[in-house]
């Protein structure tokens, strides 16, 4: 699962930048340079975008977000704060993402061990 999705948007991601105008070159480069450490550390900044892509919907926001909080050390506690929060912002509407968020983080989980 985890390797899908990581083959699937460097593939596309590739795609993209084929015939991506400078819009999107500093578009991506702006998302890029926002989750790097700051006055928040990066760990924090990819929760933030947990929550948010929970809120927004955006599954492939969801994966993105909770692999890279994985990564960089998250640990189920902490991501599981970030998605009880988008739970009360967005409401119950967030929970069936929530389902696949655990599904993700569990196998970037095995994937790491």
């Amino acid at each position: 699962m985890v390797e899908e999705f990581n083959e699937y948007r460097a593939k596309m991601n590739a795609r993209i930048m084929e015939d991506a105008s400078l819009n999107v070159k500093r578009f991506w480069a702006v998302d890029a340079r926002a989750y790097e450490p700051g006055a928040l550390n990066a760990t924090v900044k990819e929760l933030m975008g947990l929550c948010a892509s929970l809120v927004l919907r955006c599954d492939d926001c969801v994966k993105y977000h909770v692999q890279q909080a994985v990564t960089l050390g998250a640990t189920d506690a902490e991501i599981n704060e970030a998605m009880e929060i988008a739970l009360v912002v967005g409401g119950s509407i967030v929970i069936p993402h929530m389902r696949r968020a655990y599904e993700f983080r569990d196998a970037c989980r095995n994937v790491k061990n």
